[in-house]
């Protein structure tokens, strides 16, 4: 459903926002073992991030990501719409170019269910939950 980028920007902020609450800055290197993702693809996906004003930055030696309050209140939403855009919630379940609401395709109904009850989950569901509730053991791959 989410872009692996999407997927690695999601555990990224999760883990920055644990930290953060605990008044630490989490560096690239940090992050990229946390979330099992390479360093060089998770340092890309930061940098979209930080652009986009989800998370912050501080550089030097005491550096790394930070996330404060204010952004720790966010909805998942913002997060795959800052990699993923909006496509999530408007593209065709089958990949179909045509596929519209005047030309649906087999599926269009029915995904379109799915779809709006995904962006609904996403505009509901806030970065502290995630944090709050989410154990980082869960992100390393097997």
């Amino acid at each position: 459903m989410f872009s692996k980028s999407c997927e690695y920007a999601i555990r990224a902020v999760i883990i920055i926002s644990k930290n953060s609450k605990s008044n630490l800055k989490t560096n690239v290197k940090e992050i990229s073992i946390s979330a099992g993702v390479p360093e060089q693809y998770i340092a890309k996906v930061l940098q979209i991030l930080s652009k986009q004003n989800i998370i912050q930055s501080y550089k030097g030696p005491h550096g790394g990501f930070f996330i404060d309050e204010k952004h720790q209140k966010i909805k998942l939403i913002e997060i795959v719409t800052a990699i993923d855009g909006e496509s999530l919630f408007t593209s065709c379940g089958l990949g179909l170019h045509e596929c519209s609401e005047k030309n649906p395709c087999p599926l269009h109904n029915s995904f379109k269910g799915i779809r709006n009850d995904i962006k609904k989950m996403l505009q509901k569901t806030s970065l502290n939950e995630l944090s709050e509730n989410l154990q980082e053991s869960l992100f390393k791959a097997k």
